[in-house]
């Protein structure tokens, strides 16, 4: 009753007024179970009641009755008080009138069978008084209280059993309240499955084959607690032992006598040390696992001839256990080790001693699948081939990836019913009761993967259809073999829309590395060319089809012509066109209307007339205009008037509608002289002029105006040189002098000028001017060359060398041209200019560097510092302090971020100085030590690449006797190359500078301490982005530059 009164729900119970009467009802802890107490109304002929404890619990709104308890009309074991723990919801304790205490406790199971093979039908058994409700998941999804068929036994249902043998798991064992065992079988008469009306009965109930007493038992409710059915001739009971802390295993088989026929013989009994709560089979292994109630797991040989128990044990021989006891079990081989796993009342997950997961709802072992559900609501769906135990405790763990296949979201309070074998169909049943099919991502890939590498194509296809799954997958799950078998995909598939259907999904995605990728471990096959997918496909689909039935498969080889990487769409119109001219003559094929308007469906109607257009044939045009929505007074006219043209100039007209220029170019070539101009305009319009030069003989008129207009281009592309060459080869020296000049090619120019010839006189002129250019792009020696041998002007010749510090062969021509006045009045000076240069900017920069250096340790001591300072105001655990040494890079970030940003579209040397510009060498800037390490990489390079000049300085001053000189030059230089090369490793170290002795002290803390210990695997330079820190700076030390003389 609700709480207004109302009525909520109610059932009725199994039995009439005047039978029984309703001592108590009595609700467990958490309002799950309802305890039903009932005693007859009349007492027997011996004047004593019968009594029953039912247990009853609500599913989808339906009152199942699950287990019944019949203590018979002996008073002595008539319950006396009934009441449920108030800790364990499932436990109920009975205290007798003869002073027994009975503890019952229970769990929530799922009976399914556990078949491996396609015959098993998924079945699912539920407990509903004296009924079982049997649902054949594989045939179909029956919500319950509803179900498949019902098995109607006489008296109340406490267990059942599938049978765990291949081919027979679909048969059933029943054990009733009254302590007997029936069994059900499918019907061996095979009976029609169609029903009056037209309808058929899709699963076809299990027929009663016997009902076996158990002679022997105790006289108690639940004398055997537990059943197990091995084989067809042997179930496994398991019940009470002779001690309260032992059990008892039954081994049941069928009386061979034919005097009780119907009886179950206790063939053997097993005895085992403790309270077994949980028994789990495996069909794989046949192996039979048992717990008892403190989690202790033991292992049973049952299939010998003296049966026996033994402790579980892994491959070391150390004994597994569960911490605690589990309400569910199930056996599974991972690292090829057979394991046990088990769930607590409580969701944590075990695999032996080891938890994997503390948040499990439900779970299954399914073929090679661990599949688990979560109260993080989700299902996990694990392959145990490729994982260990530390594996699968990292996998439960963890939150999955964007395409994980393991994972996927459901329903709160979703649970496990069972699994369809060797299909794809997860059952899922909610809390209130109503059920849910999933198709798990990594059984439907499983599945796919297995029938892929079989060849079942056809297979693979439908089920990818159905569950949308991308079917490039069956080309990249294994490129090589799906070449080589595409005829046989064809063949199987047998459908024109099914392979167009598959060509039109292609894509050049790996599907196997995006969207599906491979389970860890997994290797995947030899990787393909690096050829096109889409074309790979496409011309071996074509390939077949032409070879098999060109005329059957029409429209899949104009798919593969129009799906490549470059649409082959002129082949597609054309092979239209072909059959427009030459129609098919068998029945049923198709003709060159149906596969106009597939290409139309296919193509934009647009892009398919302008790539007719480009065949040049006016009745495909038209063709293909009539299917368009194209109005005829705009097309008809048009093509009118190209059918009027010589046929080059037609096709350069249709070329140069369709924005071909080349093609155009090609076709306007052909068309004669008077098209010449035309040409050439094309050529300067579309910039085709590599193309035009191809198409012309190299010396006519045409080749040297193609020549000549090329020029102009790339001088206005600021290309002179190679303008200058251009007109040279065509036979225009004059204007190829002008871009030699202009490009400063000295020699390409002084051929061109005795080529032409010049004067003397402008010869000389022209040698002089080039030689100012040179100079003033300090290119001294081949300046002073020109002056030297063209302009013979030698005086000028050596100040230009000596300019250039040029000191060796400014002596040369001084010497050769007898002018050694020239030494005394211009080189010793300059000389000694450059000494005093020199010095003056070794002195600057080696007082910078050390300027720099001393800065940067001091900016890392007060980063270092402030770091520490955080330490003792906030702890050592403080989770800002590892990363407060990047403070400053989080200060310049936030207040950079809107310049970077404003500058994003300007050019990249705008960039780079905007970057260098927040580089501030100024005190206390957010990235002052980044600064100071660019300026100190900067004079390291400035004053390395002086080596060459220096070493000819030296040599000089030393010819001249300036050896104190020579000697101090090449000292200050040698101290500082020195210095650099030893700052360089404390500058740029990998590790951070030495590591700090631990500070200590009477003004030292706890955290302080701590701070300075981490610190010393720790660099106190500032991380920085490999984009902003800049390289380690590296000195030519192989040059040789020093003078022996001078040491």
């Amino acid at each position: 009753m609700e709480k207004n009164g109302l009525l909520h729900g109610d059932f009725t119970l199994p039995c009439s007024r005047d039978q029984a009467k309703v001592k108590e009802l009595l609700w467990n802890s958490d309002s799950t179970v309802l305890l039903v107490w009932l005693e007859d109304v009349h007492s027997g002929a011996d004047g004593h009641i019968s009594t029953e404890l039912q247990l009853w619990a609500v599913g989808n709104y339906h009152w199942y009755l699950k287990q019944s308890l019949a203590f018979g009309r002996d008073p002595q074991r008539a319950p006396a008080c009934v009441h449920w723990d108030p800790q364990r919801p499932l436990r109920l304790h009975v205290v007798t009138r003869g002073w027994a205490s009975l503890t019952y406790d229970w769990g929530w199971a799922t009976d399914r069978s556990t078949g491996l093979d396609a015959s098993d039908n998924a079945n699912v058994a539920v407990i509903d008084g004296d009924k079982i409700l049997v649902t054949t998941f594989r045939q179909g999804v029956v919500p319950p209280p509803m179900c498949s068929y019902e098995l109607q036994l006489t008296s109340p249902v406490n267990l059942v059993t599938f049978l765990c043998q291949t081919q027979k798991s679909n048969h059933l064992a029943a054990m009733t309240a009254d302590g007997q065992i029936s069994v059900f079988g499918p019907d061996s008469g095979k009976p029609s499955t169609e029903r009056p009306g037209g309808f058929r009965v899709v699963s076809l109930p299990l027929v009663l084959r016997n009902t076996y007493s158990v002679p022997g038992l105790p006289v108690a409710p639940l004398a055997i607690r537990q059943l197990l059915w091995l084989k067809e001739d042997l179930l496994l009971g398991l019940s009470a032992g002779t001690l309260p802390s032992s059990s008892t295993l039954l081994f049941l088989s069928p009386a061979p006598h034919p005097e009780a026929p119907n009886a179950l013989s206790n063939r053997l009994e097993v005895a085992v040390d403790g309270v077994v709560t949980g028994m789990a089979y495996s069909f794989q292994s046949r192996t039979v696992a048992l717990q008892l109630e403190d989690g202790q797991t033991r292992r049973l040989i049952w299939d010998s001839e003296c049966p026996s128990v033994e402790d579980w044990t892994d491959f070391s021989g150390c004994p597994m256990n569960f911490p605690v006891p589990c309400v569910q079990m199930a056996l599974c081989t991972v690292s090829e080790e057979e394991i046990l796993l088990g769930l607590t009342d409580r969701s944590h997950l075990y695999a032996g001693d080891t938890q994997l997961a503390s948040n499990v709802s439900s779970f299954v072992v399914h073929e090679d699948f661990l599949l688990v559900t979560t109260h993080a609501h989700t299902c996990r769906c694990l392959l145990l081939g490729t994982l260990t135990v530390k594996g699968l405790q990292e996998a439960l763990g963890s939150d999955g990836g964007q395409n994980d296949e393991t994972l996927r979201r459901v329903e709160r309070g979703s649970k496990i019913v069972t699994v369809v074998t060797q299909d794809t169909r997860l059952i899922l049943q909610m809390p209130r009761g109503n059920l849910e099919t999933v198709h798990h991502r990594a059984l439907v890939l499983a599945q796919l993967r297995k029938q892929l590498d079989c060849l079942k194509f056809r297979d693979a296809f439908e089920c990818m259809r159905k569950l949308r799954i991308n079917l490039n997958f069956m080309y990249d799950h294994n490129p090589k073999v799906f070449l080589e078998n595409v005829e046989t995909f064809i063949t199987q598939l047998n459908s024109i829309n099914h392979i167009n259907l598959f060509l039109t999904e292609l894509r050049e995605e790996d599907t196997t590395g995006t969207m599906y990728p491979r389970p860890l471990n997994v290797p995947g096959p030899s990787p393909m060319t690096r050829a096109k997918k889409l074309d790979v496909v496409c011309d071996a689909f074509r390939h077949t089809m032409e070879s098999m039935d060109p005329d059957k498969y029409c429209l899949s080889i104009l798919t593969s012509h129009v799906k490549k990487t470059v649409p082959e769409l002129e082949i597609a119109l054309q092979k239209v066109h072909d059959l427009r001219a030459k129609p098919p003559g068998a029945a049923g094929v198709v003709g060159a209307e149906e596969a106009l308007k597939y290409l139309l469906f296919l193509v934009n109607v647009n892009d398919l007339y302008d790539h007719s257009l480009g065949t040049y044939d006016f009745d495909l045009v038209l063709m293909v205009a009539e299917k368009s929505q194209k109005d005829p007074k705009e097309y008809l006219p048009f093509l009118n008037k190209l059918k009027t043209l010589e046929p080059n100039y037609q096709r350069y007209s249709i070329d140069k509608h369709l924005k071909r220029y080349s093609k155009a170019l090609l076709h306007l070539s052909k068309c004669g002289e008077e098209h010449f101009p035309e040409a050439l305009g094309l050529v300067r319009e579309q910039k085709l002029f590599s193309e035009a030069l191809e198409l012309y003989p190299a010396h006519s008129p045409h080749y040297k105006a193609l020549s000549c207009a090329y020029a102009e281009h790339l001088v206005a592309q600021q290309q002179p040189e190679q303008a200058g060459l251009l007109l040279w080869r065509c036979g225009e020296p004059g204007r190829a002098l002008q871009a030699f000049v202009s490009a400063s090619s000295w020699r390409h120019a002084l051929c061109v000028a005795q080529q032409v010839p010049l004067p003397p006189d402008q010869l000389s002129l022209l040698a002089r001017d080039m030689a100012e250019r040179l100079i003033d792009q300090r290119r001294y020696a081949e300046g002073a060359l020109l002056l030297d041998q063209y302009a013979k002007d030698c005086e000028e010749a050596i100040s230009a060398l000596i300019k250039g510090a040029v000191w060796e062969e400014a002596l040369r021509l001084a010497y050769r041209h007898n002018r050694q006045d020239i030494i005394e009045t211009d080189l010793k000076p300059a000389l000694l200019e450059a000494f005093a240069s020199h010095t003056s900017f070794l002195e600057n920069n080696t007082a910078l560097f050390g300027r720099h250096r001393n800065r940067l340790s001091v900016v890392l001591e007060l980063k270092e510092k402030a770091r520490l300072d955080m330490l003792d105001e906030d702890g050592p655990d403080c989770p800002d302090a590892e990363l407060y040494s990047e403070a400053s890079s989080v200060m310049s970030n936030s207040k950079h971020s809107s310049s970077i940003s404003r500058i994003s579209s300007r050019s990249s040397k705008n960039r780079r100085k905007a970057e260098r510009k927040k580089w501030s060498l100024k005190e206390g800037s957010p990235l002052e030590d980044v600064a100071l390490l660019h300026a100190l990489a900067d004079i390291i390079g400035t004053v390395d690449k002086i080596r060459e000049e220096l070493h000819s300085l030296l040599k000089a001053l030393v010819l001249f006797q300036y050896d104190r000189l020579a000697q101090k030059l090449q000292l200050a230089y040698e101290e500082a190359l020195l210095m650099m090369e030893a700052a360089i490793p404390e500058v740029w170290s990998d590790g951070g500078p030495p590591s700090q002795t631990p500070v200590t002290g009477p003004d030292s803390t706890a955290n302080s301490i701590t701070a300075s210990l981490q610190n010393q695997a720790r660099p106190t330079s500032l991380p920085l982005p490999d984009a902003e820190m800049p390289t380690v700076p590296k000195m030519r030390s192989g040059v040789k530059w020093k003078l022996t003389v001078l040491k």
